[in-house]
């Protein structure tokens, strides 16, 4: 057996020709759901050129079984995000127009997100100019309508991507859906939002990483990447479900437990993860005449969090070991 999640098992196989890796999802409510997307990822990811997932021997609908190849993991470089980001870009671009309706379109942050970061403003003590609330309203309306058809991992953490020596390729696509990659190409700034492991890259790897996204974009699609960046990373910002593990989303309001509690998850606690968030997104809305306000808001809330609590740390820089 190898490690996994709760809502699956996994063993690696010996087949006549090969190694193999065999995963079952477990029983759950969301169970079914959760096979068909996976199988469905990585159909449609099969098509890249240069492969970005292991190939998909066999399936078992049944009994919610995929047989994968198996890749050996390397220990990831220290600039392992630029090729990480290569082949999400990769990943991303396999998804066409047709392929609609194949998977769930991706869901952004709504009006209850727009509230409880409101809210934790208040209870931070930040002002809240007569602009903020609008702006916000017009970036949750912006993500909603966001034009793209990538296929997007769901989950792209350190951990479901394998470093080998053919290039990096993901697993584990029990949450993907449809839209616009810059949802998940924000994950190289805000710190991979969903995931147990934060990592925050030094300002010229970031570029790297991005030139890289953006050439391996254009290179598998023709086109050029819109821009957007910001509202995706401003759409994290307010999620407080991107403060807790999976399990534990839709559960309560997280941003309302901040003033009162912290938390660790992974490599973070909570409040690390948000006041690096509030950083991001006051220096990448900063100017956008659309998000002047939230600019300003995610400076003061980040200054209030580093007031009240002077010990907070920065959030890792490196990728942890194991992952």
């Amino acid at each position: 057996m190898l490690e996994s999640s709760p809502r699956s098992r996994v063993w690696r196989v010996e087949l006549p020709r090969t190694p193999a890796v065999v995963k079952q999802l477990v029983d759950g409510p969301d169970a079914a759901e959760r096979y068909a997307r996976e199988v469905a990822a990585l159909r449609i990811a099969a098509r890249a050129e240069t492969p970005v997932v292991p190939a998909l021997l066999a399936t078992d609908p049944g009994e919610r079984v995929l047989v994968l190849e198996h890749l050996e993991h390397r220990r990831p470089s220290p600039d392992w995000i630029v090729a990480y980001a290569a082949s999400l870009a990769r990943l991303h671009a396999t998804a066409r127009p047709q392929d609609t309706g194949a998977l769930p379109r991706w869901q952004g942050p709504d009006q209850a997100d727009i509230a409880s970061f409101l809210k934790l403003a208040a209870d931070l003590h930040v002002p809240v100019t007569p602009g903020v609330p609008g702006e916000l309203g017009d970036l949750v309306d912006r993500l909603a309508r966001a034009p793209g058809h990538a296929l997007l991992h769901g989950d792209p953490c350190p951990g479901n991507d394998l470093h080998t020596d053919m290039g990096v390729r993901f697993i584990d696509f029990e949450q993907a859906s449809l839209g616009s990659g810059l949802m998940e190409l924000a994950y190289l700034r805000v710190g991979f939002p969903t995931c147990w492991c934060v990592t925050s890259a030094s300002v010229p790897l970031l570029e790297r990483a991005e030139g890289a996204y953006r050439a391996a974009w254009r290179a598998a699609t023709g086109s050029d990447l819109q821009d957007g960046l910001a509202d995706a990373c401003a759409g994290w910002v307010i999620r407080g479900d991107a403060l807790v593990e999976r399990a534990r989303r839709e559960s309560a309001d997280h941003l309302a437990r901040i003033p009162d509690q912290d938390w660790k998850w992974g490599t973070a606690t909570a409040r690390q993860r948000l006041v690096h968030r509030l950083g991001v997104v006051s220096g990448t809305a900063a100017g956008h005449p659309a998000m002047n306000g939230v600019s300003g808001l995610a400076a003061g809330m980040r200054q209030a969090m580093l007031t009240r609590w002077p010990t907070l740390r920065p959030v890792p820089a490196q990728r942890p070991p194991g992952a």
